[in-house]
C-alpha cells in the first residue's frame, strides 16, 4: 500500500481525524495543543495520527491535501483546515455543529 493509499484509508475510516505533532495527551507544538483542545470541547471522539512518528505521512500529506502545515483536521472525509480555522470555527460555534451533524449522519448511514 502506498503512502497516499494509507492516507486515503485513514481519512475514510475516521469520521473525525486530526494529523498532529505528538498525541492529544502530549502534543509537541502549541498549534496541535490548541486544535486538540478545541476538538475535545466538542464532545465527540476523534482519531489522531502523530506525524512525528510517521515521517512518510508528514512528507506526503501536505501535497495530497494541498495544505502545507499541521495540524490538519479532516471531518467526514473533507479537509477543514489548520489551527487558525479550527479556533475560528470553535469561536463561531460552527465546529461543534459540523462535528455533531457529521457524526449523526454517519451513524444514520450505517
Amino acid at each position: 500500500m502506498s503512502i497516499i493509499e494509507k492516507i486515503e484509508r485513514q481519512i475514510k475510516e475516521n469520521i473525525i481525524l486530526i494529523y498532529i505533532k505528538g498525541t492529544p495527551d502530549t502534543p509537541n507544538c502549541g498549534f496541535s495543543a490548541q486544535a486538540v483542545q478545541a476538538l475535545s470541547l466538542c464532545g465527540e471522539k476523534f482519531a489522531y495520527i502523530d506525524i512525528l512518528k510517521n515521517p512518510e505521512i508528514r512528507a506526503e500529506l501536505p501535497k495530497y491535501a494541498n495544505w502545507p502545515t499541521f495540524p490538519q483536521l479532516w471531518i467526514g472525509g473533507e479537509l477543514i483546515g489548520g489551527c487558525d480555522i479550527i479556533m475560528e470555527m470553535l469561536r463561531q460555534g460552527t465546529l461543534k455543529k459540523l462535528i455533531t451533524e457529521t457524526v449523526k449522519k454517519h451513524k444514520k448511514d450505517k
